[in-house]
């Protein structure tokens, strides 16, 4: 399943556009607080399609019955420009477990480059939901490649890609790789640059959030 959240018009259209605007983005305090909030949007959206157990909650004047998750929830990221969407998914399930990987481009001479995985930290995600976040889904190959890498610590029992910004050739390339997982987004863009980044997109997001990096 694919959800776009932009496909109907709401307030995350605004925050969408604040993303893109070349002079709002250059507030990084702004431009993380738009993914987080895009983070708690699809958090909200994503929440529904879990699995609920029926509770009795005790209050003051009697017991309301309510329908509560019923699933441990693994948030996982990819360092470092997917840290204020997994800040915004935390905020609605503040009880997750979390996992974190480093993976980057390492640039060639050429112009090319290699999706680098160095570091994993994650707890077993035996028969838990397993939600990997990302603002930007470009080629879709380092979500991939770190979906495979969280794959060592167990088979999940749901697969959950979360994203800002995705590329048509991204989300078909996780759909073909990772064909068990829901895809959520909050807008889709046709187009990729020579160097993969994405068109209209909104740049890179982790030098926007945090400031610009040496390439290596």
């Amino acid at each position: 399943m694919i959800f776009i959240l932009n496909k109907q018009p709401s307030i995350a259209n605004t925050f969408i556009a604040e993303l893109r605007d070349v002079n709002i983005q250059r507030d990084r305090m702004r431009f993380r607080t738009n993914l987080e909030r895009l983070g708690q949007l699809l958090g909200y959206e994503l929440s529904k399609n879990l699995a609920f157990q029926n509770r009795d909650v005790e209050t003051p004047l009697g017991v309301a019955p309510t329908d509560l998750p019923s699933q441990t929830v693994v948030l996982a990221t990819i360092l470092r420009a997917g840290l204020p969407m997994h800040n915004g998914l935390l905020y609605y399930f503040d009880r997750a477990e979390n996992a974190f990987i480093s993976a980057y481009r390492r640039h060639r001479k050429s112009g090319k480059f290699d999706i680098e995985v160095e570091y994993t930290s994650c707890p077993s995600l035996e028969d838990k939901v397993l939600i990997i976040s990302d603002p930007m889904l470009a080629t879709g190959s380092s979500m991939v490649l770190a979906a495979q890498a969280l794959m060592n610590y167990g088979t999940p029992a749901q697969i959950h890609i979360v994203a800002a910004i995705a590329a048509e050739e991204g989300v078909e390339n996780v759909r073909r790789n990772l064909p068990d997982a829901d895809i959520w987004i909050g807008a889709v863009d046709a187009e990729l640059t020579a160097k993969s980044y994405i068109v209209p997109g909104l740049g890179d997001a982790g030098d926007l959030a945090y400031g610009t990096k040496l390439q290596q």
